[in-house]
């Protein structure tokens, strides 16, 4: 009888245990990357992103203009734009040099005192090895500031599990029709 009820009391724990398994909400667990057998890589890139405004054919769109409203009526502040873009990423500074992927997202003014965006974009590479694989940047330009860097928030295919940062600097600025180089230096931790 001791036995019955020792091999009883044993189901009812294990019941209880598998019972209560999925109410605990372990939806999620911490891994070892090196399980995985993955080592992480440091990746540095150099492109020149080429912000094309002006001509028939501009690489950026203004999507909506700001308009501050004063006692004399509407003046629009062109730094204050919500701009979209899909700008060539090349391998040296002259526009027609090699095309190495695209800078696609938008940029908007964000800064009410000095000229500064808050940018978030996609370096989608289209050659060699990176050729499908993109690095995610997401952060603040100071635009007229030498040295600027952003961070590296994400990334895909050979870059999945991208951090680190871009390193930027404007090679050429057109001030009439605001088409601008900049160098970018990108620095990418990833597996």
């Amino acid at each position: 009888m001791s036995m019955l009820i020792l091999i009883l009391a044993v189901q009812i724990l294990l019941l209880t245990t598998f019972a209560s398994a999925g109410d605990r909400g372990d939806f999620a667990r911490t891994m070892n990357p090196k399980r995985l057998h993955m080592k992480e890589k440091l990746t540095h890139l150099r492109v020149y992103w080429h912000d094309v405004i002006s001509g028939p054919n501009p690489s950026a769109i203004v999507i909506k203009k700001h308009v501050a409203k004063n006692s004399f009526g509407s003046v629009t502040l062109e730094g204050k734009n919500l701009t979209m873009i899909d700008n060539a990423l090349t391998s040296d500074v002259p526009i027609n040099s090699t095309l190495v992927g695209q800078a696609q997202g938008f940029y908007a003014g964000a800064s009410q005192h000095e000229t500064s965006f808050l940018m978030a974009m996609n370096f989608a590479f289209k050659i060699g090895k990176y050729n499908g694989s993109t690095i995610t940047i997401l952060g603040r330009n100071t635009i007229f500031s030498e040295v600027r860097k952003m961070p590296v928030v994400g990334g895909r295919g050979i870059f999945r599990l991208a951090r680190g940062y871009v390193e930027l600097r404007t090679k050429w600025f057109d001030q009439q029709s605001g088409d601008a180089t900049v160098d970018d230096n990108c620095f990418v931790l990833h597996y």
